[in-house]
């Protein structure tokens, strides 16, 4: 390539980049903290058509619908033993997910590679009723015409965050539908709820913990770093709601998806007393004995 072809080359990316930040490219927009909860009111419904299968061992499959007539699919386990009440174990999964993750350790061939069906391992020894559903646009919700990539490529390269935003806050949503019925069950206790998160579960959880006060306990694990871009499910901006759940941060040292600065901050933000930072030299995969750190917390 001549000297001039070069300058030309270079010239022309640089103006392509340029136009691609001003008019594509997201820019911080902060939202004051009353918009942002205003924007998870929600109508509960007066009957969701709640819909449970047994598929046998004490697991039923279930549907529901939610605030918006939007149909959930999802499962719950009961412990063997026998108890008046169970505590309850939500599982809320990482981005690409399904709920059938929190109980087995492959599903379609691939391994379920957060181990999360080793923490419902643990919470059903426990004596936990374990329930999880999938969240907007994964698993069994899936839209053929609006899949996960095409929502995540509009979100970064031409700057519409509208489905993005709209998945996890509707995703928020529907467990608080959830947590409507649990707290109507005569076998589950709705006053000992813990919530657990890994990844975008963990942005989830951290959102649906500030907003709703029936969760007393949170673990969430490897929360991604959502800045003011999407302000609106930037969990750093709800932080400080969270004063009364007992909390565990988990994060990763080198985790692609929030620095180590960008986790010490959002811990320090969690108003809660009663919190704790667990910090795991690895990446956004942690590793595989992490479960056994979360034993003191169930």
């Amino acid at each position: 390539m001549t000297r001039k072809l070069f300058g030309t080359t270079l010239i022309a990316l640089i103006g392509a980049l340029t136009v691609w930040y001003l008019f594509f490219a997201l820019k911080a927009e902060p939202i004051p903290q009353p918009q942002i909860i205003a924007a998870y009111d929600y109508e509960p419904p007066t009957d969701i058509d709640m819909r449970l299968e047994a598929i046998g061992d004490g697991k039923f499959s279930f549907s529901f619908r939610s605030f918006d007539g939007a149909l959930v699919n999802g499962q719950i386990s009961y412990p063997p033993s026998r108890q008046e009440k169970h505590p309850v174990l939500i599982g809320i999964s990482a981005m690409g997910r399904g709920y059938q993750r929190w109980w087995t350790d492959s599903f379609k061939e691939r391994p379920t590679v957060t181990r999360v069906n080793e923490i419902t391992e643990l919470a059903t020894d426990r004596g936990y009723a374990v329930i999880a559903i999938d969240a907007r646009f994964h698993g069994t919700r899936k839209d053929p015409d609006r899949p996960l990539r095409s929502i995540m490529n509009d979100l970064h390269f031409f700057g519409d965050k509208t489905d993005y935003e709209n998945m996890i806050r509707k995703t928020v949503l529907d467990y608080r539908v959830l947590l409507d019925w649990i707290s109507d069950q005569p076998t589950l206790d709705s006053d000992r709820v813990t919530a657990v998160g890994y990844s975008m579960g963990a942005q989830v959880g951290l959102l649906l913990s500030a907003l709703d006060q029936r969760v007393g306990q949170l673990v969430a694990m490897v929360p991604p770093h959502i800045d003011d871009k999407t302000a609106l499910v930037a969990p750093k901006n709800l932080a400080s709601l969270i004063d009364e759940p007992r909390v565990l941060l988990v994060t990763a040292n080198e985790d692609e998806y929030a620095s180590a600065a960008d986790n010490r901050a959002l811990f320090l933000a969690i108003a809660s007393e009663n919190k704790e930072q667990l910090a795991f030299d690895s990446g956004h995969i942690l590793p595989a004995d992490y479960v056994d750190a979360l034993t003191q917390w169930l």
